[in-house]
């Protein structure tokens, strides 16, 4: 268990120089839950099989009235800010399901122009303003750093409250890296879990905040590979491969994506991240067919392996694929609410009253 250490003891420049994994301890309470959820390397082993076990269990209580009544009843005395100042579906509603099967109350600002910002208000300043009405504030922006500068400032406050980075610029987006984590876990229960395991990260790997997060926590399984195909451009961050040969994980790095297919039990699409170009269109210089995945591709790849992606797609994976009980892009959709869901259940104690009911009425 981490040892915890506490953000109103540290200055915001001394924090923000930390590593991702020297900030870890600043993020946790002092039982060991998490407390702010900013990166994903604030997560070790035990806890991500924790929380998988318990979003594995609130999916089951949840399929009767009797425990979806149980896990109603457990927050509803909490309140939840949704601060999407980026645009987002997937993430605000899997984030919003999640926040209604515990029971918690829920407001939302998705748009700026409806705020005070227009007015000339500062972002921090909102976001102070929401932390007076609000128990948790989920925050998804494109303003890199943002939402862990937020995270120190509340903390430094009267009133401090829990902070969910629901992705940050081009940073790192740690709940869906638990979310696919959660997805590969059950994909390979039956056929030796995620160890020994290889997996292939294929698109816009240089600004895809999802592969950044991903790929800190697959490092936590035994003799785990990755392979990164990309063109030169788009190819994963320096940073990361640093933090991969620290953690002595093997990997490689290709523009050749059709050739790593039939190495992968796992083939992790992303799309290209051109919302972040200076000028458009200049993020796709290369042919598009070369990094796609077909339904021609489906004869190559492994009968045990799987196809992810974090979505939205466009053309890189073809919906020929979708009716293959490969392609698992769909289950990740609702594996996302449920592991959100253990995850905020987790933030306010509720997890052992969870495992309590469950063992109860699954004997």
């Amino acid at each position: 268990m981490l040892k915890r250490k506490y953000l109103h003891e540290i200055s915001w420049n001394d924090f923000n120089a930390l590593s991702p994994l020297e900030k870890a301890p600043y993020l946790v309470q002092a039982n060991g839950r998490p407390y702010h959820v900013l990166v994903a390397q604030q997560f070790d082993r035990e806890r991500l099989d924790m929380l998988c076990d318990l979003a594995t269990r609130i999916r089951t209580i949840a399929k009767s009235r009797m425990g979806l009544n149980f896990l109603a009843d457990l927050l509803c005395h909490k309140h939840a800010m949704l601060d999407f100042s980026q645009p987002s579906s997937r993430t605000f509603l899997s984030f919003y399901s999640a926040c209604q099967y515990l029971g918690i109350r829920i407001a939302e600002v998705r748009d700026s122009s409806t705020s005070s910002e227009m007015k000339g208000e500062s972002r921090e300043d909102s976001v102070r303003t929401f932390s007076s009405y609000f128990d948790m504030i989920i925050m998804r922006t494109p303003l890199q750093g943002f939402v862990e500068k937020m995270a120190w400032t509340i903390s430094n406050t009267d009133r401090p409250l829990p902070i969910i980075n629901a992705g940050s610029g081009k940073d790192q987006h740690p709940t869906q890296a638990l979310l696919d984590i959660y997805t590969l876990q059950r994909s390979f229960e039956r056929n030796g879990g995620l160890a020994h395991k290889c997996i292939l990260f294929c698109g816009d790997l240089a600004r895809g905040r999802t592969v950044r997060s991903l790929s800190q926590l697959l490092t936590f399984y035994p003799d785990i590979s990755m392979i990164f195909a990309a063109p030169d451009h788009l190819q994963i961050g320096q940073d990361i491969l640093d933090s991969l040969d620290a953690a002595h994980i093997h990997y490689e790095v290709t523009r050749n994506f059709k050739a790593a297919i039939p190495k992968a039990d796992a083939v992790y699409m992303t799309r290209i991240q051109d919302e972040w170009d200076a000028k458009p269109g200049e993020s796709h210089h290369f042919n598009m067919d070369d990094y796609s995945f077909t339904g021609a591709d489906l004869n190559v790849l492994g009968r045990n392996s799987v196809i992810l992606h974090p979505l939205p797609r466009r053309q890189e994976i073809s919906t020929d694929c979708d009716s293959d009980p490969r392609a698992v892009y769909w289950r990740q959709v609702r594996n996302g609410m449920w592991i959100r869901t253990a995850l905020i259940a987790t933030i306010f104690g509720r997890d052992q009253e969870i495992t309590h009911y469950y063992m109860m009425n699954n004997k």
